[in-house]
Parts: structure tokens; sequence; C-alpha cells
């Protein structure tokens, strides 16, 4: 299938259509991508992790060959352990790992060190396409030595010479409890009201397999839930499904992560890709109910 992303749909060259991913989910774009790809041996850098487990587990579902690769697994992007072994023969490289620290250096060293690794031996190895997964403001929070490392991250890629997709996706659903534990003053969470879109992880696994299996882009894509809302309405209603007696106070002064935020920090900017599932229907699938 020759196609195009656009608005939040797949322009079908062959078929002369617009699909609207309002009806059609993440996995039926795969499906059909994929029934025009040959096997393809894709390399997943941090395959043992939330995100990575579940794109090996979605190309896998579509035919591809998937190396999960990880140090547990015996490749080290930091040491160079096991990397060349891995890439060998390998069409695609998808990074989606994650700095084990946070602290400024530790983790401007790791993406550094990393992405200098990966390129050599996706060069070495002959890769045609690397795909990493940042986070949406990133270009924005560079307050941050985390979002530094990231665009550091990001900046190697591009001057890497080899064709690549950065995708990046806003904050996952999964990580509201972690908000609100370090958001935490006492019996309150204190939360500032600005916006943002989060998304599941299940559709950034999705969307991340979809421009796995795509033609390399060169260029940057968002990804988004399909609401936006507070940071402090979402995580209050996240608390009040758990149960979860803290209260939110909405704090125009409380930071994100120690970071001041305003209602373009985390939200993408024109046209980003929409994951269908919304966060009601995530909640009702993950909390326990009764």
């Amino acid at each position: 299938m020759s196609s195009n992303v656009r608005l939040g749909g797949i322009w079908d060259a062959d078929a002369a259509e617009f699909i609207d991913w309002g009806s059609v989910q993440f996995s039926e774009v795969i499906h059909e991508q994929t029934r025009m790809i040959n096997n393809m041996k894709i390399v997943v850098i941090g395959g043992s992790g939330l995100i990575g487990t579940k794109l090996v587990n979605n190309l896998r579902q579509h035919g591809q060959e998937v190396v999960a690769a990880s140090p547990s697994s015996g490749v080290n992007t930091i040491t160079g352990e096991g990397l060349a072994k891995a890439l060998t023969g390998a069409q695609v490289v998808v990074d989606v790992s994650n700095a084990p620290s946070w602290e400024d250096k530790a983790v401007l060293e790791f993406f550094e060190t990393s992405g200098r690794n990966l390129s050599a031996a996706e060069a070495a190895a002959g890769v045609g396409h690397h795909v990493a997964l940042s986070v949406v403001g990133t270009d924005r929070l560079l307050a941050s030595g985390y979002f530094r490392a990231k665009m550091a991250q990001e900046d190697l890629i591009k001057a890497s010479g080899i064709p690549y997709t950065i995708v990046r996706a806003t904050q996952f659903f999964e990580f509201m409890g972690g908000i609100a534990q370090l958001s935490t003053i006492g019996k309150t969470v204190h939360l500032p009201p600005a916006l943002w879109q989060p998304i599941a992880a299940d559709d950034v696994a999705s969307a991340l397999a979809e421009v796995t299996l795509g033609a390399p882009e060169n260029g940057m894509i968002e990804i988004a839930g399909p609401e936006r809302a507070g940071l402090d309405e979402l995580v209050g209603r996240f608390l009040g499904a758990t149960k979860d007696p803290r209260e939110v106070i909405t704090d125009v002064d409380a930071r994100y992560y120690g970071l001041v935020v305003n209602d373009q920090s985390l939200t993408p900017g024109a046209n980003p890709r929409i994951g269908p599932t919304r966060f009601e229907d995530w909640l009702s699938r993950s909390i326990p109910q009764g």
C-alpha cells in the first residue's frame, strides 16, 4: 500500500481514499501495511521495558523478525556489548530505551554514549531506518537536564546520516500515579492547571509499529491522546478512580517534574497522530473494579 499519513488519518494512494483513524484502529493500518511488506529484521533497543515489550509483541504478531535488545539479553548500547551481533542483517532499529539515572550529567552521558554507539553500529550493519521515541515538548523544556539530554539524542540522530524518524509522544496514562506521588505535599497533591494530552502506552506502541513498518520520515512526528485537559484535572480523576484519598490542589506555581509549565509545554503542535484510547476507557480497563 502506498500511503501518507495526514491529519489523523492515512491516504491510501492505491485505493485513492482517505482512511480516518477515528474509525480505523492503528492495528488495522499496520495490518494493511504488513500485507505488502516482506519479513524484516527489526531490533528494538529497550525491548524489555513498558513500550518495548508492547512494541516487540505487536511487530511479531505482524510477522516480523524482532530482536528485543536490552542489557538483560546481552545487548548494551553503553558498553557496546552484543550490539554488532544484534544488528547484523537488521533493516530497522527502534530505540525506546531510557536512562537509569535522570541526574543531569548521568542522563546526558547515557543518551550521548548510547546514541553514538548505535549510530556507528547501524552504519556498519547497513541499517536503513532508525526510529527513536522522544517526548513532546522536548525543545520547550530545556531547563531540565533530562530534556537537554533528549535533545542531544535527537541531534545525534539527525546528524548520523542514517534515515530516521523521531516519534515524540506525550506523557503516558500509566505514569499518572508517579506524577501524583512526586507532587504530594502531606495529604494533598499540588499540580498546575497547565494543559496536557496524555496517551495510552498501547497506543504509543501501535503508532511506533506503524512508523517502523513505513518509510523513514527524516523528520519528527508527534503522537498524543484524544483528550486535552489540565494536569490537575486528569490526575484528580485518576485519584478518584483509584479511591485515593489525597486531594488535588490546583496551584499555578506548582511544578511538573520540577519545571514551570504552561498550556504549550506538554501539548503537541499542529496535526499530531491521535491514539484512539480515551482516558476514561483506559481507567475502566486498568483500575480493578468493585
